[in-house]
């Protein structure tokens, strides 16, 4: 294994650059699963659907039976970044065929309600066995913003544990002079339920247009909900309703390389 350091200003990052294996524990494999070159003449669409999943009506995976994953015209990088949850803009090395080849993957566990997480381990071993992914990654400093406690802490309260789990964004992208006129709903929001902060961030990364790490050190699931107008100050509107801000500065950002791979045989 090689290890070779990056500098950023005065700071070093060492960045693992030799191909790893897809990890994968004893016994978790689909019971059945079938990989087909697409027909669909759309985007790709879907993903997978563990029990513990949190999804708002607008995402793809929400129309996904539980304990499956279900994934129309994905290429390779698309299926990567659903199971490694890893933007698909930084996995590169792609083979030449990843192009034009798409692939409808339909699987199914054998537990009928497995997790998340053990749906997307499925997959990984799915890469591994039928496209024989091997891969690097390395992870480079970039600017962003940090989600910390404002001064005052939080302004949420820790979920109560027989709460559904819920989590849904809802986006408007419309200003204030649409919403005035009643054009469309003047706010993005959130709304968490007995839930993490995970889902949080990623929705705040896609908000704020840049990478968001969660340093707040907190771990449990809780309720929360938060509005914002488009085009307003997020990190005010999270401290004066959640007591949480962004703090710009350089966050480890996290990028995946193609070693190797190869088409898998249609079945």
């Amino acid at each position: 294994m090689r290890i070779r350091l990056i500098v950023f200003g005065a700071m070093f990052v060492p960045l693992l650059t030799s191909a790893l294996p897809v990890a994968r524990s004893a016994g978790v494999e689909f019971e059945v699963a079938s990989i087909k070159p697409t027909r669909s003449p759309f985007g790709v669409m879907g993903g997978c659907h563990g029990r513990n999943a949190h999804f708002g009506p607008t995402d793809m995976e929400a129309e996904v039976p539980v304990g499956r994953c279900v994934i129309t015209a994905g290429r390779l990088s698309h299926i990567m970044a659903i199971a490694f949850r890893i933007d698909v803009n930084k996995i590169g090395g792609r083979p030449d065929w990843e192009g034009p080849s798409r692939f409808d993957i339909e699987a199914k566990a054998e537990n009928p309600a497995p997790t998340q997480e053990e749906l997307l381990e499925m997959l990984r071993v799915l890469l591994a066995d039928r496209f024989k992914l091997e891969f690097s990654r390395e992870t480079k400093l970039e600017s962003g913003y940090a989600l910390v406690i404002a001064k005052n802490g939080p302004k949420f309260k820790r979920a109560l544990p027989e709460e559904e789990k819920r989590f849904v964004f809802r986006g408007s992208g419309v200003n204030k002079r649409d919403a005035a006129e009643g054009q469309a709903t003047p706010l993005n929001t959130v709304t968490g339920q007995n839930t993490s902060l995970h889902e949080l961030v990623e929705v705040l990364s896609r908000a704020a247009g840049a990478p968001v790490v969660d340093r707040t050190g907190l771990v449990d699931a809780y309720d929360f909900k938060l509005n914002w107008e488009p085009g307003e100050d997020l990190s005010g509107q999270l401290q004066q309703q959640l007591g949480l801000k962004l703090e710009s500065g350089k966050v480890p950002v996290e990028y995946m390389t193609i070693v190797s791979a190869e088409k898998p045989t249609e079945n």
